[in-house]
């Protein structure tokens, strides 16, 4: 699995991994990856099954642990900090958890160590297999088509970032939905089991207008993670690092490196 990364910037400073979540890509952390860029060599990686990265049958969070370590020896980064969102911060939490060496320390951005039930992801498959992309004719043609299921204009635009136009005429998913939709279930449990913990510095960032990580999650949060801080951006939802990049910036760079 050789995976497609974004280098964003600060080359010779402390590496800084940064992982997206669930149909989002490294594209989506370029604007708060350059301001990261400042304090650390920002490396951004598309998952499998995402973004420019290979497709593949197989869709875990050991499997996509198993290419980050492979990218991490291509890359000769034997330890980094790694920042995750949502997906992307169950990754590295078990990468912390199962292979801690390599781990200088962590911020998993508004994600627990917990399942999940989603329903909305499943609405959102629905509306993106209803585009017909033998006939789909422009963007705005396939926008108007989510509109029917996905109402909120912010996520359709960012769903969208999943399509791309080919060189030749039509349309492609970059993300690998039909083994990403079939997934889902497993995708929605806790990566990490009963005995696993990082003892190693750790940010836990949430939004205090999203509801993915409660108040009664911390507790969970610190047994996996023992060593780990808190905080919560109250003015944020789910994508701080978007929708109050200059707060979640400024939390990331005070990160223990």
């Amino acid at each position: 699995m050789n995976l497609f990364h974004r280098d964003l910037g600060g080359a010779g400073l402390p590496p800084l991994v940064v992982l997206h979540g669930f149909l989002g890509s490294s594209r989506n952390w370029q604007a708060a990856g350059g301001e990261l860029s400042a304090g650390f060599h920002v490396l951004a990686p598309d998952l499998r099954n995402h973004g420019a990265s290979p497709h593949s049958e197989v869709m875990s969070y050991e499997a996509m642990t198993g290419d980050l370590l492979d990218w991490l020896n291509e890359q000769d980064l034997p330890r980094a900090t790694f920042l995750g969102h949502s997906m992307g911060g169950k990754v590295a939490m078990l990468l912390a958890c199962r292979h801690p060496g390599r781990v200088e320390s962590l911020a998993v951005v508004d994600i627990a160590p917990k399942a999940y039930f989603w329903p909305e992801r499943r609405e959102e498959f629905a509306a993106m297999a209803e585009i017909d992309l033998s006939t789909l004719s422009s963007r705005a043609e396939a926008e108007k088509i989510l509109e029917r299921r996905v109402p909120d204009w912010a996520l359709r635009r960012f769903l969208l970032t999943n399509l791309e136009r080919l060189e030749g005429g039509g349309w492609r998913w970059l993300a690998n939905l039909p083994v990403l939709s079939r997934e889902l279930p497993a995708l929605e449990k806790s990566p990490l089991g009963p005995g696993d913990s990082f003892p190693g510095p750790a940010l836990f960032i949430t939004g205090g207008k999203s509801r993915y990580v409660e108040p009664g999650d911390h507790a969970e949060i610190l047994r996996h993670f023992p060593a780990a801080a808190i905080r919560t951006i109250p003015g944020s939802a789910h994508n701080p690092h978007m929708e109050t990049r200059g707060e979640f910036v400024s939390l990331i760079r005070n990160l223990s490196v």
